[in-house]
């Protein structure tokens, strides 16, 4: 990296060794992105200075910046500061004695976007093609938008009806339901799938992305049936790591948008993500009598307390308790409602 003095944006090598650390220890592309990025904001905001030349004031310094002046959200800020302290830990690996006084940002504690029965009926009816298909597969079995997204054609288990998620989010597998309507969508779209992976195989493609060592490993995998994309994207594109062609999966974005138009579409107040589905399958699911463990395992919550938040969302009138008007109007309408007999002889 040039020294501060040079007066120019910081060279590779502290990127590289940054993203070389980030593969070492299996980051995903994403975070890889997320955390070079930040690093390349910290270093430009401290005029270039070289992160071994700095310490907990001037990390804190910078997270104050995105919280006071950039009013980035919490998660946001928490984000940059993981990042921050992977760098500082794995990187330039230096001491780190001011590491428990970078204080972790709070985020506010609201109740997830939930949409109802018919409100979900006016959702799927604006999608149709795949992207129906992924927000079916995304109310349908609570997965996450990710997970969906990086399903291999082995993880859909149509006998079972089961769908097995791989390397959900902290590296843990699991297994949900497969909704039986959608066993007959899904083999339509895995045929038109198949077709497609059969012409890029004519044409010298047909390889796939494959996790950890395995494409070493099974050098053959990478082509097999099993291994492609459920929901591979139109478009062949080179991969960032390696540079090799290869078809990636639909990207997360175009689920968004898809979602977010058709939410307009359908005339719905609430502001809603495909996220929000995922919250819909565990509320629904919890309504229709099923215990919060077994939610919890479906949607891979690590803690009960997580999952424990779709309880409140399903209390009516604030806790389950009616509202003193609604008593007042329904006696009322019988005449057995006074202000002696009512309130008052309490």
């Amino acid at each position: 990296m040039d020294t501060p003095d040079q007066g120019q944006r910081p060279t590779p090598r502290l990127l590289d060794s940054l993203r070389q650390e980030l593969r070492l220890r299996h980051y995903s592309l994403r975070t890889e992105g997320a955390y070079v990025d930040w690093v390349r904001r910290f270093v430009k905001f401290h005029e270039l200075r070289h992160p071994r030349d700095m310490g907990g004031g001037e990390v804190e310094a910078f997270l104050s910046h995105l919280a006071s002046e950039r009013k980035v959200s919490s998660s946001t800020q928490n984000q940059a500061k993981a990042a921050l302290l992977f760098l500082f830990k794995h990187v330039v690996k230096v001491d780190l004695p001011w590491l428990q006084t970078v204080v972790q940002a709070k985020g506010p504690k609201r109740l997830p976007v939930v949409l109802s029965p018919g409100e979900v009926r006016k959702l799927l009816d604006q999608l149709d093609g795949t992207m129906g298909l992924v927000a079916q597969m995304l109310f349908g079995t609570g997965m996450r938008l990710m997970e969906v997204l990086r399903l291999r054609v082995k993880d859909l288990e149509f006998d079972r009806l089961e769908v097995v998620v791989r390397q959900g989010k902290g590296g843990k597998d699991r297994v949900t339901m497969l909704p039986e309507v959608l066993v007959g969508p899904l083999t339509a779209h895995l045929a038109k799938v198949r077709a497609l992976h059969a012409r890029d195989l004519e044409q010298g493609f047909g390889e796939v992305w494959m996790p950890d060592a395995l494409e070493a490993k099974f050098r053959h995998a990478a082509k097999a049936w099993g291994w492609q994309w459920v929901f591979p994207s139109t478009l062949r594109s080179p991969d960032p790591r390696s540079g090799k062609v290869r078809r990636h999966h639909l990207y997360p974005e175009s689920v968004q948008r898809a979602v977010r138009e058709a939410a307009r579409a359908a005339e719905l107040a609430k502001l809603v993500t495909p996220h929000a589905l995922r919250h819909s399958f565990a509320t629904h699911l919890l309504a229709s009598g099923h215990d919060i463990r077994t939610v919890q395992e479906l949607l891979g919550h690590k803690d009960v307390e997580t999952t424990m938040i779709y309880t409140h969302v399903l209390n009516r009138g604030g806790r389950g308790v009616p509202s003193p008007l609604d008593m007042v109007k329904e006696d009322s309408g019988r005449g057995a409602y006074s202000a002696k007999g009512g309130a008052g002889a309490a």
